[in-house]
């Protein structure tokens, strides 16, 4: 390939780093093999049914010949007020403050580039941390450094601050502290703090656990939301990862920036989808079921990978256990695959999960049951 000016172009897959789930091809092929069938822990893909009342909602809207509007419908943008102040606390926010995403990895994966970042622009994400974050930073040519530290990065000054809580791949909850504490470093900077809280409605049910806290908390913005954007998704609360349903909420100036970006390039969730999304986050008797279900299954893996000789660490919200054997994270999938059990390398999320393996909880309470009766000690 090359550019207008017949130099050769530099392709843009160079720029971004291996697509990790290609090395799984081995470590499935094992699992796949076992006399019983595969329990596929691996990945975070929901396997339980959609709310009754949101596919009666998206077959109410199905008759939608026009296009939609990348803003969002009034109907949905209230619901999304409704569920943040409802769920997450956060108060005095308006209809520019919300912004319909085609689920939320679109918006990570584009985010650095559709705000006009590129060369010479620090973004930072977790240490351990969902691929995507620093996927769209290199894809925008940013430089990317992973800190959990704010120590760490010296007297430089980021552009865009990601932070995961509950996080991916450890079921990490930040406690308000913490994230307040951010709020006003971002701030100090001018750069953009952006928080990922897909997870945020799925903690552990036992009155112990962390509560997770949203960044729009007037207890960690200080009831201003300049500087700050929070990103959310139906996927996994209700199931609709096949919807494509997200939203993004929090400092009205930078949401106007992405919506004319969005305009221009056609990114609008689909009409039918909205009208689902609305009744959904209307809806908190399924994501209470759906929270249960997750804990549940969360004692039961725990149980089991304690017995079976593992170290969990975190994993106190979300939909994985971050668990170690003290060996490298390969030799752990290598191990779990004999057993018939998929799951992910740490290494997938950062050098530092070198030591550990992703369980995720999202399988069927059938194959996890049988996942634990294989971590046995006296099984086989």
């Amino acid at each position: 390939m090359t550019s207008a000016g017949g130099r050769a172009a530099t392709p843009v897959s160079a720029r971004l780093p291996d697509f990790p789930w290609d090395r799984l091809a081995g470590a499935r092929a094992r699992a796949d093999a076992h006399p019983d069938g595969i329990v596929n822990l691996s990945v975070g893909t929901p396997v339980d049914p959609v709310p009754s009342v949101v596919r009666a909602a998206l077959a109410d809207a199905s008759d939608a010949p026009g296009y939609p509007t990348t803003v969002g419908t009034t109907q949905l943008r209230d619901a999304v007020l409704g569920w943040l102040e409802r769920r997450c606390g956060a108060i005095a926010l308006d209809r520019g403050c919300v912004l319909p995403t085609i689920g939320s990895k679109e918006l990570v994966a584009s985010l650095a580039l559709h705000l006009g970042l590129g060369p010479g622009d620090l973004v930072v994400v977790p240490e351990l941390a969902y691929p995507s974050y620093e996927v769209g930073a290199r894809l925008a040519g940013c430089e990317v450094v992973a800190a959990d530290s704010t120590l760490a990065l010296g007297p430089r000054r980021p552009a865009l601050v990601w932070v995961n809580s509950p996080a991916n791949p450890t079921g990490r909850v930040l406690p308000a502290e913490h994230l307040a504490k951010l709020v006003t470093w971002t701030r100090e900077r001018g750069a953009l703090l952006v928080s990922d809280e897909c997870y945020l409605e799925l903690g552990a049910t036992e009155p112990s656990a962390p509560k997770p806290v949203s960044v729009l908390h007037p207890d960690v913005c200080g009831g201003s939301v300049r500087g700050v954007l929070a990103l959310h998704s139906l996927s996994k609360r209700s199931n609709l990862a096949g919807y494509r349903a997200g939203f993004a909420s929090g400092d009205p100036a930078v949401l106007g920036e992405l919506l004319a970006v969005r305009k221009n390039l056609g990114l609008m969730m689909p009409g039918p989808v909205q009208h689902a999304a609305a009744v959904a986050l209307g809806d908190d008797r399924h994501v209470t079921r759906q929270r249960e279900t997750y804990s549940a299954r969360r004692r039961e893996l725990r149980g089991a990978l304690l017995a079976a000789g593992f170290r969990v660490d975190h994993s106190e919200a979300g939909l994985y256990l971050w668990a170690s054997r003290g060996e490298p994270c390969d030799d752990t999938v290598a191990w779990l695959a004999d057993r018939g059990i998929l799951v992910a390398p740490g290494d997938f999320y950062g050098p530092h999960g070198a030591h550990h393996v992703r369980v995720a909880l999202t399988a069927t309470d059938e194959r996890v049951a049988a996942a634990v009766s294989r971590l046995t000690p006296s099984y086989g």
